[in-house]
């Protein structure tokens, strides 16, 4: 295990006008899994490669264990990188495809037959040995990379959307069966993904990054019940938040549409807010009752276990999370109800959090 530290990292390309990270500090504490997450470009995977050796940065430090490791080659920074698309040695077989990083380090025979038995016995592909790449499936090839990475037994193990080339299901089982290896080894993990999923239910902590700037690390909860930022709020959850302009009146805020919701206490300033529910903080009622604001249901989308209604308050859409039973067709009136402690408020210059 290792603790890993960005400390004020910076690296621009020369084809870029921005840089691709922008003094990034992040510290990851021994046996953590640490998601890094954003959209394409927002330089997540630079951040990896840079601890990893394969690029340098133009200005910080980067360190494992208290000790630089900017000036190492890659393989004397003892980390291992699992890449989005495997990177398998097509001429070889699976077992000597795990084995490659024992050869490199010349250990014996006997030696690399243990350590491989082992790896595989942990991952369920020891019948798969014999085989070569062109012969397994894109899930049977995911697990021989993070087997070729777990014999190195590195300090740090470092995964560039490893799941990204799997299909829906085999993605959500083999993000459970990563995260309970994880915890078994107890390595020092660093994950790179756009997928907000992937990073709510894979990471200890969450750093969200756009446009090569840190916009808030915290863990999964803390990250979607307060997000930071008007870009972290409708870039984490599914369906996004609900994001609205809003002004303050007395003890109250007058949504679009004139939607009057309880403000939160310590909330300053009266114009030049934006007012952010999740789907699921606002309650949709089909009767008229006193403080429901009155709506209109553009559509409904059911999803089994909920459905998602779709409603129209003025010229603002917004996304209500409603039980399985609850369907109302197109054009019907609904009322809504915002839950008072699900209401997040925003500058809308800064795009800060307000509460």
């Amino acid at each position: 295990m290792a603790r890993v530290a960005y400390d004020d990292v910076s690296k621009r390309f020369p084809t870029q006008d921005r840089p691709a990270v922008d003094r990034l500090t992040l510290d990851v504490a021994n046996g953590e899994f640490l998601v890094l997450l954003g959209p394409s470009g927002c330089g997540k995977t630079t951040a990896l490669r840079m601890l990893a050796g394969l690029e340098y940065p133009d200005s910080g430090d980067i360190l494992i264990d208290g000790r630089s490791v900017v000036r190492l080659e890659p393989k004397d920074r003892d980390v291992a990188l699992v890449f989005q698309s495997y990177a398998l040695y097509p001429h070889m077989s699976v077992r000597d495809n795990i084995q490659y990083p024992l050869r490199v380090r010349k250990l014996t025979a006997a030696e690399r037959l243990t350590k491989v038995d082992r790896v595989a016995d942990l991952l369920g592909i020891r019948q798969l040995l014999p085989r070569r790449p062109a012969q397994l499936s894109g899930g049977e090839q995911q697990r021989v990379a993070l087997a070729r990475a777990i014999v190195r037994e590195p300090r740090v193990f470092l995964m560039d959307e490893p799941l990204s080339n799997l299909d829906a299901k085999l993605r959500t089982h083999t993000r459970t069966e990563l995260k309970a290896l994880q915890k078994q080894l107890g390595v020092t993990t660093i994950f790179v993904t756009h997928d907000q999923a992937e990073a709510m239910t894979m990471g200890d902590r969450i750093a969200v990054l756009d446009a090569g700037k840190l916009q808030q690390l915290g863990t999964p909860d803390n990250v979607y019940q307060r997000p930071a930022n008007l870009f972290v709020a409708p870039f984490i959850g599914s369906p996004p938040m609900n994001i609205v302009d809003a002004s303050r009146d007395g003890e109250a805020l007058v949504l679009t549409g004139g939607w009057r919701v309880e403000a939160p206490r310590g909330i300053a300033g009266s114009d030049g807010i934006k007012v952010g529910l999740r789907p699921e903080a606002i309650d949709l009622e089909r009767a008229p009752a006193s403080g429901a604001q009155p709506a209109e249901v553009l559509v409904s989308e059911p999803l089994g276990s909920e459905v998602i209604v779709n409603v129209m308050l003025g010229d603002v859409l917004l996304k209500v999370r409603t039980g399985p039973d609850v369907r109302p067709d197109p054009g019907t009136p609904v009322f809504l109800r915002a839950r008072p402690d699900g209401v997040r408020v925003f500058d809308a210059s800064s795009g800060a959090a307000l509460n």
